[in-house]
Order: C-alpha cells, then structure tokens, then sequence
C-alpha cells in the first residue's frame, strides 16, 4: 500500500534525524567488533562462535515501517532463508532501549519474529545498546556483512530504494545481496558501503 503523505513526512523527519552527527564506530576493512548479546530464549549468543563463517548483522525493530516494508514483502525473511541455505550466519540484532515506546521484551520479540516467519540464526537483545555503538548503527534496519576472516567487508543500507513503499522492494538495487554473493564466491565486495536508511535507533541515553 502507497503510504500517505503524512507517513512520508513523519519518515523523513526520521531519516533526517538519523544521521545528524553520526559516524561509524568500525570502518570496512577493519576486525569487527566482538560482542556476546542473550537471544530470545536467553543463551549467550558470540560473534566469535562463528569464526570462519560469512556473517550478517542486520539491525531491527518491529515497529518501524522501514523495516515493516522489508517484512511484509518478505525480502528480509527471503534473504535470511536463501543465505541461510549457503551456511551464511544471520544475526537480527535489536538495540531498542528498555525505555523507549518501541522496546518489545523477549516474549513479544518472539511472537512477532514467529509472525514474519523469520528465521535468521539468531535474534540477539542489546538493550544497553553498546554492541550498536561499537558498529555505528544508526537506522533499523542497518546491514553489516562479515567475512570468514572476521573482516567488516559492507556497512550500509540493504538497498537503494531509500522508502517505506514496499512495491520498491522488486525493482531496489540490493546491496546486501551483491555483497555476500561476492564474498561467497571469493571477490571484493564491489559496493562496500552505502547510506543507510529507516527509524533511528533508539539508544538508551
């Protein structure tokens, strides 16, 4: 459905908002930040258990319609299945404070993630939002792509389509795509970065 122009406004002021003085914790090229996050179920969740794998951290929060518009149209969850299937790790990560209207616990998180038919390896909680920090994540949602080497090799947006409006999403440039068929099969990650768009995240203060 074509979002209303007051929806459109509303995410604007959003976007706007999102990149005012910002910047990058880690840059591509560098080691990605370790980390240990709980999942939904409460086990301790590493980086480092993936060691040797292709990683995707994909930053989330159910309640924005940036991330309702990769759900609904089920790219995200299509993503999450076919990489799935190619032994890439797909971490969801959600750094929505405790505090914040957004916050969903565990419980929520759960039946939620069940409703989407998600089904990444894992949904991490980083409430206290320092594993977002550590990476710059700025917008839900906000990819990051990780090579066997543990390297950060694509920070940024999914795609081009910088909207809410989910028949975007089939003629959208996917960046997250491009990036792990590149790794995958051994080459350069030809887009490395590019601007990410969506709801701020919202930090605990």
């Amino acid at each position: 459905m074509q979002p209303t122009a007051h929806a459109l406004s509303i995410a604007a002021v959003v976007l706007a908002a999102t990149f005012c003085g910002a910047t990058s914790a880690v840059e591509v090229g560098e080691t990605a930040p370790s980390f240990t996050l709980k999942d939904l179920s409460g086990r301790d969740r590493s980086l480092s258990e993936f060691k040797g794998r292709t990683v995707v951290l994909e930053w989330n929060n159910p309640n924005c319609p940036f991330v309702q518009k990769h759900y609904n149209s089920s790219n995200m969850q299509s993503l999450q299945r076919e990489f799935g299937a190619r032994q890439v790790v797909w971490l969801t990560v959600n750094s929505t404070a405790q505090a914040a209207s957004d916050f969903m616990d565990p419980v929520a998180l759960t039946r939620w993630e069940a409703d989407q038919h998600a089904v990444p390896s894992g949904y991490l909680v980083d409430a206290s939002g320092a594993v977002g920090r550590a990476y710059g994540a700025k917008t839900t949602p906000h990819m990051y792509v990780i090579d066997p080497a543990g390297k950060l090799v694509y920070a940024g947006g999914i795609d081009d389509k910088r909207s809410t409006n989910v028949a975007d999403v089939k003629t959208a440039k996917n960046y997250v795509r491009t990036a792990l068929e590149e790794t995958l099969a051994g080459k350069a990650v030809s887009t490395p970065t590019a601007t990410p768009y969506g709801c701020s995240v919202k930090y605990a203060s």
